[in-house]
Formats: structure tokens, sequence, C-alpha cells
């Protein structure tokens, strides 16, 4: 079964972004996500197989923060939880490579990711 035969619903959600040259770099190359469609203004990248995408934005609203959990997280802001191998993979890639508001988590038991 492929990601597009999956039973499970993928979603898709549109981030703004300052520099659409900068964006492509660090999620085509730093994330290695595939890139798909495109124009001057958006592009389109598989993310696990939910549809993630960049629009331009350079006059966004100033970012927001909030507390959670003791730490001060940027709004908006995504991730995604992956296993504990697949997280500490990730986050050495990513050690190097700063200035986007991505969050990744890994939960050694699953039954926790919507505990209360």
């Amino acid at each position: 079964m492929t990601v597009l035969d999956s039973p499970v619903p993928r979603f898709h959600l549109a981030m703004p972004v300052d520099d659409l040259a900068a964006a492509r770099r660090f999620y085509g190359e730093v994330l290695g996500l595939e890139q798909g469609r495109s124009s001057d203004t958006w592009v389109d990248w598989n993310l696990h197989g939910h549809q993630f995408v960049t629009h331009l934005a350079p006059e966004r609203a100033q970012r927001i923060h909030n507390p959670v959990d003791g730490h001060d997280v940027p709004v908006p802001h995504f991730g995604l939880i992956l296993t504990v191998p697949a997280f500490r993979q990730l986050a050495d890639r990513l050690r190097a490579a700063d200035g986007n508001s991505l969050e990744f988590k890994a939960f050694a038991d699953d039954s926790q990711v919507f505990a209360a």
C-alpha cells in the first residue's frame, strides 16, 4: 500500500515564509522533502505523505510566541511525531540549521500522544 492508498486522511498545511529560495534550501536540502508543484510565490512539499506548502509572505505579521511546557513557542508552527530513532536521526541533521519554527517529537510510549 502506498501513501496515496492509505485509509488515513492526509493533511494540507500552508505556512508563510519570508524567502522562497531559503525555504527551498531548508525543506528540500536540509530536511530532504520531495518538492511538488510550485510557482513564483509558493512550493508544495511531500511531508511524509502530507501536502505542506510554503507561501511567500514577506510582509507577514510580527511573530507571536506562547509559553508551552516552559518554552517560548513561536506561532504558527507545525511538526511531526516520529519514532525515537527517526527523531534522533533528524535531530542530528538539524543541529547546524536554524531559523525555522518546526517541532518534531518522539514518544517512547505512543499512548501518551493524546494523553490529558
